[in-house]
């Protein structure tokens, strides 16, 4: 069940829902734009901000509904210079954000699920099992209340990845709703091309995200080998990499969207000239781009990061190949930020997990 506000949200509402609640309080639709540019535009945190809002009308529209900001409940930056927050979105459950800045580029990697379904072995958001979907507000608090630049120093956002917590895809509705909120006029009116969606393959939805936006896509593959990835990564029994492959085919990636196919390299398990050879097969003659990610670490995982050689021998392969492949630069390990490593402190050692925490009590999710 999803959780019950005291009073519904604001944020992650649409336009047309905006003009919904104007009408309702007896305002003009009009009305709903001007709380679109106040939520999504200009940020703002109280009713009273909305100065071309008549003072009766904020009185209604506070009695009835909230923003739905929430400030991070904590922040740890890295030696790298990448944040991590972590933000309460009620019954005691908590997520992560990771702010990743890079000479002119500003990311913001969010979440959109407590926990996941996938349970990849190597992630430690799958290690917490699937808690609840994110609400389109949870996913665009992330993204409003990350601390502005003047009291950080940090950089405006210039891209946005679903790549922390959760699968994107089996949280779809919520997903597309706020890639909407980012991307229409009368929202933040950013270009598609700075979203990344990233999945195991989760079809129909993938497709369905292929057919209603133009935002990036990344695919988590890791092994070309099918016994392999479905030992790793359950989600192969019901959404085959060759039949993930066979939709992203039926699109053109040769201009401006951009398809990336992810690959963590682990030590003496899919490092080897064979696998970059499956790898090159699985492609065939489809665009895109491989990213070659350094596992990290994670416990009870018998697993081991490839070695650098390996990993730039596997990426000189793929160039020979005609296959653009690069090297993701590793971020935010030392404070859990890195890639597969999100666990909202649920099984961390200074955190206790969210059983230890629901233990003996009943949630209504």
């Amino acid at each position: 069940m999803d959780r019950q506000e005291e009073k519904p949200v604001l944020i992650g509402m649409t336009l047309e829902e905006l003009q919904d609640v104007a009408y309702r309080g007896g305002m003009p639709r009009f009305v709903g734009k001007q709380l679109a540019d106040w939520l999504y535009v200009k940020r703002v945190t109280d009713f009273d901000s909305m100065v071309n809002i008549s003072k009766k009308n904020k009185e209604w529209l506070a009695a009835n509904y909230e923003i739905g900001r929430n400030k991070p409940v904590k922040a740890t930056k890295s030696t790298d210079g990448t944040v991590k927050y972590l933000f309460n979105v009620g019954e005691g459950r908590l997520i992560e954000s990771v702010y990743i800045p890079d000479k002119d580029r500003a990311t913001l990697c969010v979440s959109s699920q407590v926990g996941c379904k996938m349970n990849c072995y190597f992630c430690a958001t799958g290690k917490l099992g699937f808690k609840a979907n994110l609400t389109p507000a949870d996913i665009m608090n992330q993204i409003l209340s990350i601390p502005p630049e003047e009291e950080t120093g940090m950089n405006e956002l210039t891209n946005i990845v679903f790549m922390g917590m959760g699968e994107p895809l089996d949280n779809f509705s919520a997903v597309e709703k706020v890639i909407n909120i980012l991307t229409a006029p009368w929202g933040m009116a950013w270009s598609p091309k700075r979203i990344t969606v990233s999945t195991v393959g989760k079809l129909p939805q993938l497709k369905e995200l292929l057919d209603r936006t133009q935002v990036h896509v990344a695919i988590s593959v890791h092994t070309a080998d099918t016994r392999e990835r479905e030992s790793m990564m359950p989600a192969q029994k019901a959404f085959p990499i060759s039949s993930v492959m066979k939709t992203l085919k039926a699109y053109d990636f040769s201009h401006q969207r951009r398809l990336s196919l992810e690959y963590i390299m682990w030590r003496g398990v899919n490092d080897d000239i064979a696998h970059a050879d499956q790898l090159v097969r699985l492609i065939g003659d489809i665009d895109c781009r491989v990213n070659l990610i350094r596992f990290h670490a994670i416990p009870g995982v018998d697993l081991h990061p490839a070695s650098e050689e390996r990993m730039l021998m596997f990426r000189n392969h793929l160039n020979s190949k005609g296959i653009t492949a690069t090297i993701r630069a590793s971020r935010g390990e030392d404070i859990e930020a890195a890639c597969g490593m999100l666990a909202a402190g649920g099984k961390n050692k200074n955190q206790k997990t969210d059983e230890q925490k629901d233990k003996g009590r009943h949630h209504a999710r």
